[in-house]
């Protein structure tokens, strides 16, 4: 049974629409790799310049954090799940009222 992959949703264009890959890969960075060499277009979302895998992208294995095991080096084993989790920023425009009156 290989590692299951799983792509996020704003990810899927640059992976031909699939939410998930499936690859035989002993680590983190194997698995990872496998996926960029099969979506081309994916590695530049995920890895800087220099390979190395970008500040906003969070990878999980089965829910743990690869950052607080061994990075890109965390083993893998069949069945495991791996989850990319890119980091979102945003949020709403607020409007702040000052509480004064004004004359018309």
């Amino acid at each position: 049974m290989p590692v299951k992959v799983m792509i996020p949703t704003p990810l899927r264009p640059y992976a031909g629409k699939r939410a998930s890959a499936e690859f035989q890969a002993k680590t983190v960075g194997e698995a990872l790799g496998h996926l960029t060499s099969e979506f081309a277009e994916l590695r530049k979302h995920l890895f800087t310049e220099e390979g190395k895998l970008r500040s906003f992208v969070n990878v999980y294995v089965n829910d743990e954090d690869i950052r607080y095991l061994a990075k890109e080096n965390t083993p893998t084993k069949d069945g495991d799940t791996i989850s990319i989790i890119p980091s979102i920023a945003g949020g709403s425009h607020s409007t702040r009222t000052t509480g004064r009156r004004t004359k018309a």
